[in-house]
């Protein structure tokens, strides 16, 4: 495991300390972060579960303004699972074609909207277990669904929650399902989906993968990673993001 720097509060440790302090570190982590990002919430636009879960596909390497700049369109002309099998594959190519990898992005959408037809009447089955033997569908995925269209709390471990998860010592794991189930331990069932976009939203303003803002961050004394950026309050602030880039 790397080296960490210490945080304004000298916080050295991953598993150095017990559950219950880190635990307890943890949700002082995600209350600050609250606090500062009081309207964190899924970043992708979506009005049924069905929508989201098209945007979650396609928001796969792409930003989630890119997606959401594709989907009225795309929504628009397949509104619900059935016109999604019956597309012509063309069609759905080029309405997909500006988040990138489209030939597979539109295959699999296609062969989604097939097997909900088939196997779930046309709709978005709201089971993890279900969702996740769906064509695209992860338990990142799944649990973003879940959380945000069902209301069921999932844990969403995308690029940005696994790296933070790292950096303030929740984890040292790299495999998202493996991070998943140890940060289970550290939260609430009933705020995983909350504290998965209020760490989404830190990791998309903040705290980024090449040079985080240290200098300018709410929970700098209880990140043992601080230092991995710029500490000065002026350099780092100009690195602060208003809004996030997927």
């Amino acid at each position: 495991m790397p080296a960490r720097a210490r945080s304004a509060e000298g916080v050295t440790d991953v598993h150095g300390a017990d559950l219950p302090v880190r635990r307890r570190r943890a949700r002082q982590i995600v209350k600050i972060l609250g606090e500062t990002y009081p309207d964190a919430h899924c970043e992708l636009d979506f009005t049924t579960p069905l929508e989201l879960l098209v945007a979650t596909i396609l928001s796969a390497q792409c930003t989630d303004q890119r997606v959401n700049a594709v989907t009225p369109a795309l929504f628009a002309a397949y509104p619900d699972a059935a016109a999604y099998a019956a597309a012509d594959r063309g069609d759905l190519e080029r309405l997909v074609g500006p988040t990138g990898f489209f030939r597979q992005k539109a295959k699999t959408v296609q062969a989604l909207g097939q097997q909900l037809c088939d196997r779930f009447g046309g709709e978005v089955p709201g089971r993890l277990v279900d969702l996740v033997t769906l064509p695209g569908v992860g338990r990142k995925t799944a649990n973003v669904v879940l959380g945000d269209a069902f209301g069921v709390p999932g844990i969403t471990v995308d690029t940005h929650l696994g790296r933070l998860a790292r950096r303030f010592g929740w984890t040292v794991e790299t495999d998202p399902e493996r991070v998943e189930a140890e940060l289970m331990t550290l939260f609430p069932r009933k705020d995983w989906t909350l504290m998965s976009h209020r760490v989404i939203w830190h990791g998309r303003r903040r705290c980024h993968a090449l040079r985080p803002a240290c200098g300018a961050c709410p929970v700098a004394r209880l990140c043992p990673s601080f230092g991995e950026g710029p500490t000065d309050p002026a350099v780092a602030e100009r690195l602060v993001r208003t809004a996030g880039r997927g």
